[in-house]
């Protein structure tokens, strides 16, 4: 395993991180942004794979969130509350982005609200105490939530997803709770504009790692002959390989929810989660599943 000292740093990565804004046509989801960022930097799947310290993040995925938070104080960057990325309109009209400049700025931005220089650090070492404001999706509240959902015992867990996938519009949906099942957890209905319908096998599965491409193999061959499309949730992330195996070409397509997105769906749901000011975890309900 690679050291976190060869993820680059989170403002080297502003450059490539533009570019992947610019040719995903100006606009992105985090992991749409993530994964372009990626590709163009060429990181290797062992630093993709490192962890940052207990969160359930990646080192990448951690510092690409300080990235797009210094690319939006200055303008660069704006996000909707649905978690959708788009370069401004004065973004859009730059050829180029000096990283130097913007950590220069956004520090200096900081200095002038606290008043006190002795609080800011200049130099890339310690993000969360540097005065700036930390991303959305990396604050303690989501972190808190994925800790809670890991713990949950599994039939506790497959139950959630069931809720979950009724609250989103899901019918007649039942928790198999068999063993032996080639790894289906539960089935459901979804009607596409009450027309359409398609019957849907899911896995969910609480990992703190990444699912790997023959887990989506093996999971589509459970699948076989029995629905039209898969569902597979975890609590931790999919490989480059699952993420490309469960959009195969010819194969019976596989949607994909990790953990980010879990915890987005149940934020989105109000389902153990309430907004205020910030979001308070009610772990009585998830005991209650």
């Amino acid at each position: 395993m690679k050291s976190s000292l060869e993820v680059p740093a989170f403002n080297d990565m502003m450059c490539e991180l533009f570019q992947a804004m610019k040719e995903l046509g100006g606009s992105g989801t985090i992991r749409e942004i993530d994964d372009k960022t990626i590709e163009i930097l060429k990181l290797t799947p062992e630093v993709q794979e490192i962890m940052h310290s207990n969160s359930s993040k990646t080192e990448v995925e951690y510092r690409l969130a300080w990235t797009r938070t210094y690319m939006k104080k200055v303008g660069i960057l704006e996000n909707s509350s649905r978690g959708v990325w788009s370069l401004t309109t004065s973004g859009r009209e730059l050829q180029k982005i000096n990283p130097d400049e913007i950590v220069r700025k956004v520090r200096e931005m900081t200095f002038l609200k606290t008043k006190d220089i002795q609080s800011i650090n200049f130099e890339d070492n310690d993000l969360e105490n540097d005065g700036v404001d930390t991303p959305d999706e990396i604050q303690s509240w989501r972190e808190k939530l994925k800790n809670i959902l890991l713990n949950l015992k599994p039939d506790a867990f497959e139950r959630l997803t069931q809720r979950l996938l009724r609250e989103s519009g899901f019918t007649q949906v039942k928790v198999t709770g068999k063993t032996g099942d080639g790894g289906i957890d539960g089935m459901g209905i979804v009607k596409l504009n009450g027309i359409i319908s398609f019957h849907m096998l899911f896995q969910c599965k609480r990992y703190t790692g990444s699912v790997s491409a023959g887990e989506i193999r093996d999971f589509r061959g459970a699948m076989q002959g029995r629905a039209d499309k898969g569902l597979f949730i975890t609590t931790g992330k999919f490989s480059a390989p699952a993420i490309e195996e469960a959009n195969r070409a010819g194969a019976a397509p596989i949607d994909l929810i990790d953990g980010d997105e879990l915890v987005e769906k149940l934020k989105e749901l109000q389902l153990g989660v309430a907004p205020v000011n910030d979001y308070i975890i009610d772990e009585a309900w998830f005991l209650s599943i």
